[in-house]
């Protein structure tokens, strides 16, 4: 039992080591279209505990179809790097929510504990505890 709760532990520290490198270009590529950004700012959209955007207010059409698309192309992201870290798609997606909830700035918004949004004030964000 201890032994696998250690590779468990190693695992996902490995899984968030790798993950850094995965998830600049994801955001940097979003980061690049105004309609997101804008959608971003206003608090349309943020970070989901499971790795991927979500919707805070009912979106637009034009919204809705960006956001999927930058989902899907989070999907395959996370697919590639799960496969390489033997691990499952949602493990590491999961690792990828930590960290992008981690990462928000002030303002914006990312889905709690509880699965309620919140809004990102300059203290530290509320993650799940099981994160790295």
């Amino acid at each position: 039992m201890a032994a696998t709760l250690f590779r468990r532990s190693v695992s996902v520290a490995v899984l968030a080591a790798t993950l850094g490198a995965a998830l600049v270009a994801a955001p940097a590529l979003a980061q690049r279209d105004p309609a997101y950004a804008a959608a971003r700012a206003a608090g349309q959209v943020g970070e989901r505990m499971d790795g991927y955007l979500g919707f805070v207010v009912p979106p637009s059409g034009d919204l809705k179809a960006l956001v999927e698309d930058l989902n899907i192309k989070r999907k395959a992201v996370y697919a590639q790097q799960a496969q390489a870290q033997h691990a499952t798609v949602e493990e590491y997606a999961f690792t990828a929510g930590c960290q992008a909830i981690a990462r928000t700035a002030p303002g914006e918004k990312y889905q709690a504990p509880d699965g309620s949004w919140a809004t990102r004030t300059s203290a530290p964000p509320q993650r799940d505890p099981r994160c790295p």
